[in-house]
């Protein structure tokens, strides 16, 4: 019974520790897919394409390439990475924006509504239904 306690102990120990060690550690660009969830919908890959290209187009982003040209994140990387998806796909806004964004110090993410596309698409159909009605009424 001891050795049992003392071995459970020692694997809750490794296990406390791993964890730390993952959260410190660089991750690969098929990690860092997963984590953002990018995956195509085709053909249900990671979307890594995604990754390379928002490299190209955000200066903040640099992994740290190795050896065969291999990609690693870093926590940092990962977390303005998160930023950069969440402004592009669930804000809607556009590269220009996120870039304004991104090189602005003091930018509040709730502020950015304004700005984004799908705000744009809502204000263009509610103007259109408005227009609609008003062709309607002059018949």
């Amino acid at each position: 019974m001891l050795f049992y306690l003392n071995h459970q102990k020692n694997l809750n120990l490794t296990l406390i520790m791993t964890i730390k060690k993952d959260q410190k550690a660089y991750k690969t660009i098929g990690e860092v897919a997963k984590i953002l969830n990018l995956i195509n919908t085709k053909t249900g890959s990671l979307s890594t394409h995604t990754l390379r290209f928002w490299e190209k187009e955000f200066i903040q982003i640099k992994p740290k390439i190795f050896s065969g040209k291999r990609r690693y994140y870093n926590n940092e990387t990962i977390q303005l990475l998160k930023k950069i998806h969440y402004l592009l796909k669930e804000k809607g806004m556009t590269i220009q924006g996120v870039k304004k964004v991104l090189s602005s110090t003091n930018s509040n993410l709730d502020e950015l509504d304004n700005t984004s596309i799908n705000t744009k698409k809502v204000l263009k159909s509610k103007i259109d239904k408005i227009s609609n009605i008003l062709k309607d009424l002059k018949k």
